[in-house]
């Protein structure tokens, strides 16, 4: 995975990967843990193609997409920001959320693990994370 950064805005490229998803995936989860202020400018499809050396549409894909989620707005002729709806944010990252546990239900159920198990499995982790003097990443 290489870094990089573009203005104020860091991206983790894996060359192996969809470009496309990781950029949205990237900027829609520094929008939703605040790394990314709202009102801000985004750096322009070109800016952003040119520095990340991917083609233009790729970029703009994931644009159209954030402007889509609600969480950016074109300005006409001031180029893309981010919202400046906290509430807009907050109920994406509440989204974001869901669907990560969704997911995680999901593969805990594919091992034919009951929500208890899934519980003492949490609480196990939580209890060996504080003997340890800390969390676990």
């Amino acid at each position: 995975m290489e870094e990089q950064r573009v203005g104020s805005f860091r991206f983790l490229i894996d060359f192996s990967q969809p470009l496309y998803e990781q950029i949205l995936n990237q900027v829609r989860s520094s929008i939703a843990k605040g790394e990314i202020e709202m009102g801000s400018k985004m750096p322009s499809v070109r800016d952003l193609a040119q520095e990340l050396r991917m083609n233009p549409n790729t970029v703009m894909r994931a644009y159209q997409e954030l402007e889509r989620d609600g969480l950016t707005e074109k300005r006409r002729g001031l180029g893309t920001y981010v919202t400046s709806s906290s509430e807009r944010i907050a109920s994406f990252r509440e989204q974001l959320a869901m669907t990560y546990i969704d997911q995680f239900l999901g593969q805990m159920s594919s091992l034919g693990l009951s929500w208890e198990d899934v519980q003492q499995y949490i609480r196990n982790r939580q209890d060996g994370d504080h003997e340890e003097g800390g969390e676990k990443a």
